[in-house]
């Protein structure tokens, strides 16, 4: 039976592997969050590893919080460069496979078809140029280290996109939202299956381990703007707010966002036989598993 080490089991992806580990039960899960495992401390990395027989290390743990990463550079390095590092370092020691979590931030320039791994990676914020160190600094440490970039992530669980749009809708007549960043939505539970599926078929000898190495894509099919992604959750959810399309020079922050991150998904396809669902499919699945739904 395969162990699997989650850390950052509490945010948006960990919590929805939590919620799926049932129908795995044939993989051993130890949830982690930093209260339990801090992955910033090389030590407390090392020394939880040696406790433990780890086979995969899923790291849902990352400083997501863009804005404010301008301004907390130390601790979003911690977290999203060292604790890679580090994490890296312990499944290395311990011959454990990485998978580790990054974002489509690190592309951001005038490109308009979709990204390929091999794109050249030119990340413009404290948060995407750590997530990008992060890749860097795990792959060097420990080669079987799957790197998945992913997009616009949201979950049943924790603070998103998604739920923000639901509580506003309720509250207000109609919305400002942005329309000139284009990108794909993802499930996080969409996301959280892919991963355990691929790890299964590691398992199962369907693929070999050497596999799960290198740089991969994964989001939901299709591309949409906020503006439409929003226009869809209201649809969905049968909520009358009008929504109002804005340009993001209208809508300040602190960090750059990219104006087109579309990821093509064809190598994460291919390579492990993986029907992903169209972004409004997997809304629809979300907005059915929340309570108020």
């Amino acid at each position: 039976m395969a162990t699997i080490l989650v850390t950052g089991a509490n945010g948006q992806v960990g919590n929805e592997l939590q919620f799926l580990a049932t129908q795995f039960p044939h993989f051993q899960f130890i949830f982690t969050d930093y209260q339990v495992l801090d992955i910033t401390y090389s030590k407390a990395v090392l020394s939880f590893f040696e406790q433990q027989t780890i086979d995969y290390c899923i790291n849902c743990a990352a400083y997501t919080a863009v804005d404010k990463a301008e301004s907390e550079v130390e601790k979003a390095t911690a977290i999203n460069v060292q604790g890679a590092k580090n994490l890296a370092l312990g499944c290395q020691v311990n011959n454990a496979i990485l998978l580790h979590l990054s974002t489509d931030y690190v592309y951001h320039n005038q490109q308009n078809t979709p990204f390929v791994e091999t794109d050249a990676t030119t990340p413009q914020s404290v948060y995407a140029r750590t997530k990008w160190r992060g890749e860097q600094a795990a792959q060097a440490v420990h080669p079987a280290t799957m790197v998945i970039r992913t997009s616009w992530v949201y979950s049943t669980f924790g603070h998103n996109f998604v739920k923000t749009m639901l509580r506003l809708g309720q509250e207000r007549p109609e919305l400002r939202v942005i329309f000139d960043q284009i990108g794909t939505p993802t499930y996080a539970r969409a996301l959280a299956k892919a991963m355990l599926d691929i790890i299964e078929q590691v398992e199962n000898s369907l693929v070999p381990k050497t596999q799960l190495q290198g740089i991969y894509h994964y989001s939901n099919e299709g591309v949409t703007s906020w503006y439409d992604f929003a226009l869809a959750i209201f649809e969905l959810a049968q909520i009358s707010t009008k929504v109002i399309p804005i340009e993001t020079k209208d809508y300040p922050t602190a960090a750059a966002r990219p104006p087109f991150s579309v990821l093509n998904k064809a190598k994460i396809k291919q390579t492990f036989q993986l029907n992903i669902p169209h972004w409004r499919e997997s809304l629809k699945d979300c907005l059915m598993d929340m309570p108020q739904h």
